[in-house]
């Protein structure tokens, strides 16, 4: 049994792309966790997707031995969380398995929009922060000027920060001493009734429900009886694994460490994030403080190609929503689509991975619909309720107002870029609340309507600042506004599919922009095909596909042109009554359209 004064857990946070991965690699090389023929770049990067993407998804564990200058050796338990903003609720759960985090800045870009939330959420959960200034290996690195904006910004001493390169492998043995030094030991008792928390869950198709798990008071055994605190469930330990970095079977768990748990849970939905397992018999009383229950604050349909695959679809949402804990899914139906199911998620980024899980993973060919937000429907009648699509709003006549969820947008932008920046916010009815400057960078403050950032507001700040441009948000609340629904029509007939939610002053520009979109995408048929953007009724926005054309006039030569006019109007009365018995198929890509509005 490891004494417990002698481990240390830690994670490491940092904004998207700043080298946590990479240092997590080099941290593992180090401690000589891994032989040189198992080394692979982003070592902790299960899933293929986040390898492509450079990104991590999932927070991932692993446990190191090392061997300080003083001579003791050390169990390490590291974590490895997400940068990107859409996933900081895996940030949150990893912070509550720690005592202490290393804060990763890049030496060349400095302190961005997540690595303040991301600190600020380490500092919420009373964590030691140990700051490392990465990347100072790259010819644009400036060290000590991004440790004085540390001090300046988070307030932590410029004095403690350590210079490291997690590609060359410079500093790396210090940051280890630095944690066995500042980073304190977990302070559980290991004679209580034992309590583990769980931080992360995942499906196995061999063992069922994988638990990852910090144990906070007592010990937990292999063939120990325990019970979940939140549901009530009572189970046996079937299999306990350390990872180091591979999984290896342990026969207990003590107070202070972290280990993956198995108890032959079929049912995904038995396991909740954040519950508390301890003992059948003599167990806790009271839990451990959980995690707060993540809303998703975007939703988009998602619907399989081929009918047949609806249950596979309904199969592998059960399966994903087991890992990922932030996303939500309930059965929808549409004339336009068929059966699918509206899913919630926590941005467009995590909906984009969603799909393409889904499709890799599980072999799926689907449609997803254009994503919208939660808004508050306030009736006449004095009701009021929530509503997750489009196609759930109540005519004009019964309604009162619409509110929409608004966020406080923090940007760091290089201040060269802010001009650009700030129209970007005016332009989605954003309203600034205070400017501050640190050097050649300038921090702005927004208040603005999810809708307005949820699809492409990360890409255009990107682009606006030449990549330099960093944004981080914060639900703050529900603000009445002049909204409407903008209803797509194709020949005459609504596609539910493509209903937005949108500001009125932008309802005729967004029609226009959609309708001449569509238009690329609709095949010619052989009758005129007229797409219509509408307000209730009143059409607002019209393109025509234009008619496939036989010319039925080739074998006239000369005469009279009353003999021409008579086969054209023909030909016009035989595409009418097409018309009205044709229907007009719309393929994925005209769904997609609706998401690149204002693109080009």
């Amino acid at each position: 049994m490891t004494d417990q004064s002698r481990i240390r857990n830690f994670c490491i946070i940092a904004h998207i792309d700043h080298g946590k991965s990479t240092l997590a690699d080099r941290l593992l090389d180090e401690t000589g966790c891994i032989k040189e023929r198992e080394k692979k770049e982003q070592f902790l990067d299960n899933l293929d997707i986040e390898r492509e993407r450079g990104i991590t998804i999932k927070a991932q564990c692993a446990r190191m031995h090392f061997r300080a200058r003083d001579g003791e050796e050390y169990l390490l338990n590291l974590i490895d969380t997400p940068g990107h903003v859409d996933f900081s609720y895996e940030v949150s759960r990893a912070l509550q398995a720690c005592e202490g985090a290393i804060l990763v800045v890049d030496a060349a870009q400095g302190i961005e929009a997540q690595t303040l939330a991301n600190t600020y959420m380490a500092i919420d959960a009373n964590l030691e922060i140990i700051t490392v200034i990465n990347k100072i290996d790259l010819p644009a690195a400036d060290p000590d000027h991004v440790a004085q904006e540390v001090e300046d910004v988070v307030g932590l001493d410029a004095a403690d920060c350590i210079p490291c390169s997690a590609k060359t492998g410079e500093g790396v043995r210090e940051i280890l001493e630095r944690i066995v030094e500042v980073v304190p030991p977990p302070k559980g008792d290991i004679d209580a009734p034992p309590r583990a928390l769980i931080f992360d869950a995942w499906f196995d198709s061999y063992v069922g429900v994988a638990m990852l798990v910090r144990v906070i008071d007592g010990t937990l055994s292999k063939g120990d009886s325990i019970k979940f605190m939140m549901t009530g469930e009572e189970r046996q330990v079937q299999e306990i694994n350390v990872i180091d970095p591979f999984p290896r079977p342990v026969k207990t768990l003590q107070a202070g460490e972290v280990g993956v748990l198995t108890a032959s849970i079929k049912a995904l939905a038995e396991v909740k994030i954040g519950d508390t397992i301890t003992h059948q018999k003599h167990g806790a009383e009271e839990p451990l403080p959980g995690f707060q229950e993540v809303k998703p604050m975007v939703f988009a349909g998602l619907y399989p190609v081929v009918a047949e695959d609806y249950e596979n679809l309904k199969t592998a949402l059960d399966k994903l929503s087991l890992n990922d804990a932030s996303f939500g899914y309930d059965p929808e139906t549409s004339t336009a689509l068929g059966f699918g199911f509206r899913c919630g998620f926590l941005g467009f980024l995590h909906a984009e991975i969603v799909q393409e899980r889904l499709e890799r993973e599980h072999g799926l060919n689907l449609i997803a619909t254009a994503p919208t937000v939660r808004y508050k429907i306030n009736l006449k009648s004095g009701e009021t309720y929530e509503i997750e699509s489009p196609a759930a709003l109540p005519d004009m006549i019964s309604l009162e107002s619409i509110e929409e969820p608004t966020v406080l947008t923090t940007i760091h932008v290089p201040s060269e870029f802010l001009g650009p920046v700030l129209a970007l916010c005016q332009e989605r009815r954003g309203t600034q609340k205070e400017m501050q400057v640190h050097g050649n960078r300038v921090q702005v403050a927004y208040e603005l309507p999810l809708a307005e950032i949820v699809i492409d507001f990360h890409d255009k700040i990107k682009g606006l600042t030449k990549g330099y441009g960093s944004f981080d948000y914060e639900f703050i609340g529900y603000r009445e506004a002049n909204l409407v629904k903008l209803d797509i029509l194709v020949n005459g007939d609504p596609v539910d599919a493509l209903s937005l939610i949108v500001h009125r002053d932008k309802a005729q520009r967004q029609g226009a922009e959609l309708t001449s979109k569509l238009k690329e995408f609709i095949h010619r048929q052989m009758f005129e095909v007229a797409i219509q953007a509408a307000i209730g009724a009143k059409v607002i926005a019209r393109t025509t596909v234009k008619a496939l054309r036989k010319n039925v006039t080739a074998k006239c030569y000369g005469g009279d042109i009353t003999r021409k006019r008579k086969l054209l109007e023909k030909q016009k009365a035989g595409k009418k009554r097409m018309k009205m018995v044709g229907s007009v198929e719309i393929p994925q890509e005209a769904f997609l359209a609706a998401l690149k509005l204002g693109d080009d």
